[in-house]
Parts: structure tokens; sequence; C-alpha cells
């Protein structure tokens, strides 16, 4: 009887052992020499005249005792340059709709004032204007995006915008613009004609707007033929298949170069849950919505293969993120919201989707840049904070115009009350010699080991960030500005080309090699 209870409790045990233990992870990473680049323009971002993202966020004025270049705060220059943003779109979102371009040029005490109608009915007095946008991205290095007003506007208005901001001489927007003190032209390339034109954007159905746009964009021209705009078309929002497919179908490709996709973590729209505050069922609810985009994104490509087997239009996510309730006492409209472990979470697994998909995404805009949305920075007065988010995106700076390293594996899950995700998303890639890995575990309790095959990659040695800490609501304030920053991680061998890692729970990990 003795022995047979020794025996017992030694099989308990040795399950218990068993179970307790993490499955390996076997992850595959092949050096594909045909493979695309990933284009640094997927770590995009987007200011809209929204709440405080580009008063009180971007755009202090000259005679604000905040540090500041032309009016624009310093400490933000210098956080967007330190983050390589490639390019910015303005002026939004639903308020390119209701933005008239004229409004925001010339002297400033002369532009005329208008209501913010879509975001917390506050009047706008257009003191942040096209030259301020400009000349901003010149001072970032940044590729400009401008959204034309398709909503409110007309085919006439945009044209003169484009003139204005692109035509050197001869022509009456130049001499206009010259007047206003700016010489040269910009040279804008990326151009959305329209936003949401299914919802703010006019409320029209796919039909109606493929003719619309078409009108559009015969009329948009750069009358430089090495110059050529790249037209963007309003396309859908999350799996609406059917815009997607009359677009592709019905525009000619002479006349749209990208199309649009907007797709936001939501987990309800009356409901949305808080930013910080949030439980486990939030988290998991918002990460199945986060996690959604690669089937987006797969199934839309698969349209656009249908009628463009040559790639040869960019998939264009350049709205995207996580969305809460605001923060409470500030303004409904103003979409202020605090950006935790759970925004890191998004954000890491969302660029992985995205740059395994760059042989069609070429362009993404996280929504907003900051003070709204999911920010990768909040200001409070002269007081200015990096999120999370920045933070990832920070370290995936590594994966600009590098050379994709396509990956084969699967994931272990993530469970919580019998519903399962993937727990883990990796992308790789290669430039000058160099590997970069991502890596990414979304598990809200449980480490995962994961052993990748870099055997085709001549790797020797490695280096490591990680970004987690110890609650998935942690966030940076402005009492505590560096309470989640990227560290140095060092739970990983390396050895005869087989590299082992354990990924903490709620954790993204960047690993380059020497």
């Amino acid at each position: 009887m003795k022995k047979k209870y020794i025996n017992s409790l030694w099989i308990l045990s040795a399950l218990f052992f068993i179970s307790s233990v993490q499955a390996q992870t076997k992850i595959t990473i092949e050096n594909t020499e045909d493979a695309p680049v990933i284009s640094k323009h997927i770590y995009g971002h987007f200011s809209e005249h929204l709440g405080r993202s580009i008063y009180d966020g971007l755009y202090v004025g000259e005679d604000s005792p905040i540090p500041n270049t032309d009016g624009v705060r310093n400490d933000l220059i210098k956080a967007l340059k330190d983050l390589q943003i490639p390019n910015l779109r303005w002026p939004g979102g639903c308020f390119a709709d209701t933005y008239h371009w004229r409004d925001g040029i010339g002297p400033q005490e002369d532009r005329p004032t208008i209501v913010n109608q879509w975001w917390g009915d506050v009047t706008e007095d257009n003191s942040f204007g096209t030259h301020n946008f400009l000349n901003l991205c010149e001072v970032l290095g940044a590729e400009p995006y401008l959204a034309g007003n398709v909503g409110s506007g007309t085919v006439q208005e945009f044209s003169n915008w484009i003139q204005y901001v692109n035509h050197d001489a001869g022509s009456p927007m130049a001499k206009l613009r010259k007047e206003n003190g700016k010489e040269e032209s910009w040279d804008v390339k990326f151009w959305g004609v329209g936003n949401e034109p299914w919802g703010c954007g006019g409320n029209m159905d796919a039909e109606f707007y493929a003719d619309i746009y078409k009108q559009y964009a015969t009329f948009l021209t750069s009358w430089d033929k090495d110059a050529k705009l790249y037209r963007i078309a309003s396309g859908p929002s999350g799996d609406d298949y059917h815009w997607m497919e009359v677009l592709m179908k019905e525009i000619p490709p002479e006349l749209m170069e990208g199309v649009a996709l907007h797709s936001y973590s939501v987990i309800d729209w009356n409901d949305k849950g808080p930013a910080s505050d949030f439980t486990e069922d939030h988290y998991f609810a918002t990460m199945t919505e986060a996690l959604k985009m690669e089937e987006y994104i797969t199934k839309h490509s698969a349209i656009m293969d249908k009628y463009d087997p040559q790639k040869k239009v960019g998939l264009i996510v350049d709205e995207w993120g996580g969305w809460y309730d605001v923060e409470e006492g500030t303004n409904p409209g103003f979409l202020y919201q605090q950006n935790t472990v759970r925004d890191a979470m998004i954000a890491g697994a969302t660029l992985n989707i995205f740059n395994n998909h760059s042989e069609r995404v070429y362009m993404a805009n996280l929504a907003q840049a900051v003070n709204v949305l999911q920010a990768v920075a909040l200001t409070q007065g002269e007081q200015m904070i990096l999120t999370p988010t920045y933070h990832v995106m920070k370290m995936y700076t590594v994966h600009h115009e590098a050379q994709l390293l396509p990956v084969n594996f699967e994931s272990p899950d993530y469970t919580y009350n019998g519903k399962s995700l993937p727990a883990v998303s990796i992308s790789a890639s290669k430039k000058d010699g160099k590997v970069a890995i991502s890596l990414v575990n979304i598990d809200s309790k449980k480490e995962n080991e994961v052993e990748l095959d870099l055997g085709e990659l001549d790797v020797e040695g490695m280096t490591a960030t990680i970004l987690t800490s110890d609650k998935l609501q942690d966030h940076n304030t402005f009492e505590n500005a560096e309470k989640i920053t990227p560290e140095e991680f060092k739970d990983y061998k390396l050895r005869r080309g087989k590299l082992q890692v354990t990924i903490p729970p709620f954790s993204v990990i960047v690993l380059e090699s020497e």
C-alpha cells in the first residue's frame, strides 16, 4: 500500500512537471533573395486637427514659453526625429473633408475661423496651416501625406492645392505661394483623395465614390513626369471587401497608386472600455480585434491581386491603433487616452503583420502622433512623455528599408475563458549584412520559448532589447515618465545557428546581429 502511494505521488509529480514545462516553438527564418523590401513608410504617423493633437500637441505658437521652432515644440521635434518618422499624414481624418486649405495660408491674423464639427465643436483658428505643416515635415525629414477635401470641396480646390505646393513657377497658385513667403515648391508626393467616404466623408456607397475618385484623380497632376503623384483612394474599413472589390475593378490602374484601409482595435463602438484601468476581459477582446489585421490584409490583398497581379497599387493602412474611452474629465470629442503595455502589444504585433505583408503593404499611419488615441507622445504644459508605443516604434526602426526574411512557424496559444489567440508573432529582416528579429508575446501570464533556425544567415552574435513591465496596465505618467522604457535583454542563447529565446508574458523583444 505504501509503495503504491509513493508511486502515485511520483507519477503525479512527474505529470505536474511535464505540464509546467513550456513547449518550445520552432521557427524557421528563410534567406530568400527575392523577398520584398519593408518600406519605411509602414512606420508612418498621423496628426489630425482633433483635440490636442495639433494645438497644445505639435503646435504651441511662436510666442510660447515652451521651446519651439516656428511654433512647433522642440521636444516633440526631437522625439519624432529620433523615431526616424518617414511620413506624416495631415490634416485628417474626418477633419480633412471639412478643411479648405486657403483658410490656412497668408498672415495668421487674416485667417478665418471655423467650427470643428467632428471633434468637440471647438473653434479652429487655422493658425496651423499648409506652410506650418510642410515646413515641419522638412525639419523632420519626413514625407508629407496630404488628405484632400472631397466631401465638401471641389476638384478645382484640390487641384489648386497641388499647384500651390508643387508648381515651381508660372501659375497663379505658385505666385500666391511665393507671395506668402515660400519661393521653392515642396514637391509633395502623397495625396489622399478624401477620407472615409463611406462615413464622415460623405456617406457614399462604393460605386459612387469610385466615380468621384476618377473625376478627382483625372485632374490631380504633377506637371513633372519625373515627380509623379502617389494618389491614394479612400478604401474600406475592416472587412468591407465589397468596397475594395469595387475600387479595384472600377478605377483604372493609371489613376490610382494606392488604396487605403482603416482598422481600429475597438471592443465595442458603444462601450470601448478604459484605456488603463482595464481587465483581462478587455485585454483579450482588444487583442482579438488587433490581430484581425492579418485577416483583413490577407483578404484585401487577394482582391487586389485579382486586378493588380503585378502589385503596382499599394495597400495603405493609414489609420490603425487602439481606441478606448477617453480619460475621465476630458472632452469626449478630443479622444485623449493613456497608453499602456497593452498598446505596446498592439503596436508590436501589428507592425509584424505589416512587415510580413510588405509585398503589398506600402504605407501605414498610426493614429495618432500626439495626445490622440494610440499616441507616441503625450504633452501637459511644458512636459512631454513618450509612451510604450513610441518605444516599440523606435525599436522597430531596424526594419526600415530592410529586406524581409520570411518566417515559418505555428504559434502557441494564448487561451482565456475557452478562447484562443496566437500568442507569439515575429518578423525578421536583413540590411547591410545585419539581421533583425522582432518578437512579441501577447500572453497575459505565460512565457513562451522559441527556437529560431538561423542556419542560412551566418549569424555569430546578437544583442537584444526588451519592452515590458510588471502589469499590462502599467504606463508612463508625467510624474514617472520612464516607468516603461526598453532594457537590455539576455534570456537567449545562440549556438550553431540555433537561437533560443524565452519571451516573458506581454513583452516585445528586438534582436540584432552584431
